[in-house]
């Protein structure tokens, strides 16, 4: 360790340690099958605010965005625009009916709505591949930042990220995690905000400088004025807009609401703390085009920035407050996706494969087990799969989850005619299209062609694919709209007086599984 290193790796320790204190203490008030599920349901919606902040501001948030604005210019403002409008599109459409659900996760809201198990493991199926897709360049950037910053080999921040997840899940659940990812948010709030009052400081005494190398097209905020860039840039506020909603540790943290309208609040200050945070990336990486010729990636300019800008313990301290808010990006997001996930597998998996066994383990233990596969699996895919970009990582998964669970969120809450014919075929298709589209991007293969910007941004096609082909399909199989939809969709849309002894007789059910 050298002592230019000795800043970050004291605020990357001090991190993880409050991390794990914050999660064990958590685990006092974790005793239910309801708790590790949904924090029993009684988080109010500031502390809610904050954790979804928390969770949600990834890493693609903390070091994408300022790398993106770096090297490619106003276009890249979509980015965190797409990613605050998502929450008004939930706000809107999604929020209290899906809390009026009385769901615990999203394959439980299907399955409710559409009387169908094969809907359920299909919904199943997508929640872990989302979410593994969307833990992936999570796990890589921390291996990126602690090679950067304390010379470690690359394969120490997944390992490192995932051993600290899964404390904290396994010890508390979501109940536990809501007070670590409230604390994360304003953790990386702080730690964008010092060094970004600090740096235009910087800036302005040494006579407010211009970069010289920015063009016309680097300010224009839809990219360049040829058709694939345009396509490009509509097909990524396609994906952020409607990718949200699907996301599923976003879903899962509006069931942990009292009720339909502490999560319409909870929503809008989430608004709130989004917008504050995403007005500083983009002042960095405007920054970076003074400062920083050449960064190691785009990805570690928000790292590299300070020894650039601020010479000497100055420059190693703010670096080292940087880099505990991009360790805090890590673990909060990585946590809320290892819930997620473990949810799912642990009611669709691992409870049905311990009954078949004749074993009693059920509830707490399942979910336990869950949180090992949740976990590990993604810790090996980080190791073993080439990195496409933090920020461009995330925005495959937001496309997915905008082909895919979007449709059934809207059809299924707002459409009566909406059948499980329509709902499975509508989801195999936007997971096709979409899948296809993250193995292209992966695979690293680049034409320059149409159908190679079609794939890297599939979601202005996929989506509305995945929309027509639900909805024509239902309408052929019209006869089979479940019998109880009514009823449901009266349920949804109804004041909380008179959902609540529906929802408590559906809780009762879930946790009797």
């Amino acid at each position: 360790m050298t002592l230019e290193s000795a800043p970050a790796i004291v605020a990357v320790t001090l991190v993880t340690l409050a991390t794990l204190t914050i999660g064990t203490w958590g685990l006092r008030f974790s005793r239910t099958t309801s708790d590790f599920y949904v924090a029993s349901r009684s988080v109010r919606p500031g502390l809610n605010a904050s954790a979804i902040g928390g969770e949600y501001l990834s890493a693609a948030s903390f070091l994408g965005v300022a790398g993106l604005v770096f090297t490619s210019g106003a276009e890249m403002l979509w980015y965190p625009i797409g990613w605050t409008a998502g929450y008004l599109v939930l706000l809107t459409l999604v929020a209290a009916p899906l809390r009026r659900s009385g769901a615990y996760t999203l394959p439980d809201f299907a399955e409710e709505r559409l009387a169908s198990t094969g809907v359920r493991r299909l919904c199943s199926l997508l929640v872990v591949s989302i979410g593994w897709l969307y833990l992936l360049p999570q796990l890589q950037g921390a291996g990126l930042t602690l090679e950067l910053v304390a010379g470690a080999p690359r394969w120490v921040g997944p390992v490192l990220v995932g051993m600290v997840v899964l404390v904290s899940v396994f010890s508390g659940g979501m109940r536990s995690i809501t007070f670590v990812q409230a604390f994360q948010y304003w953790l990386k709030l702080t730690a964008l905000l010092v060094p970004v009052g600090v740096l235009v400081a910087v800036w302005g005494a040494d006579g407010a400088p211009r970069a010289t190398d920015l063009s016309q097209a680097w300010s224009l905020p839809m990219g360049t004025d040829t058709s694939t860039g345009l396509y490009a840039t509509y097909s990524l506020i396609a994906a952020t807009f409607l990718g949200t909603m699907g996301l599923p540790h976003v879903g899962v943290r509006f069931y942990t609401n009292p009720d339909g309208r502490a999560a319409r609040r909870t929503t809008l200050v989430v608004l709130a703390l989004l917008g504050v945070f995403y007005l500083l990336p983009p002042i960095l990486g405007l920054l970076g085009r003074v400062y920083a010729a050449t960064p190691a990636s785009a990805d570690t300019l928000v790292l590299e920035l300070p020894r650039l800008m601020v010479p000497g313990w100055a420059g190693d301290a703010l670096t080292g407050l940087v880099c505990a808010g991009a360790f805090a990006a890590f673990l909060s997001t990585s946590s809320g996706l290892a819930i997620a996930v473990s949810g799912v597998l642990s009611q669709d998996v691992v409870v049905p494969l311990l009954r078949r066994r004749g074993s009693r383990f059920g509830g707490v233990a399942a979910f336990r087990i869950a949180s090992l596969v949740a976990v590990i699996v993604p810790v090996a895919g980080a190791l073993l799969t080439p990195s496409v970009g933090v920020a461009r990582g995330v925005a495959l998964a937001f496309a997915l989850a905008a082909a895919t669970f979007c449709p059934l969120l809207l059809l299924g809450i707002w459409w009566r005619r909406l059948t499980a014919y329509g709902a499975a075929t509508g989801l195999v298709t936007g997971l096709v299209t979409t899948g296809s589209a993250v193995v292209f991007t992966i695979s690293g293969s680049r034409t320059g062609t149409w159908a190679d910007v079609a794939l890297t941004q599939p979601a202005l096609w996929a989506v509305p694919l995945s929309f027509a082909v639900m909805i024509v399909v239902s309408l052929a199989s019209a006869s089979h709209v479940p019998a109880h939809t009514t009823r449901l969709l009266v349920r949804l849309h109804s004041p909380e007086p008179v959902t609540e002894p529906a929802v408590s007789s559906m809780k009762k059910a879930l946790q009797e599984r």
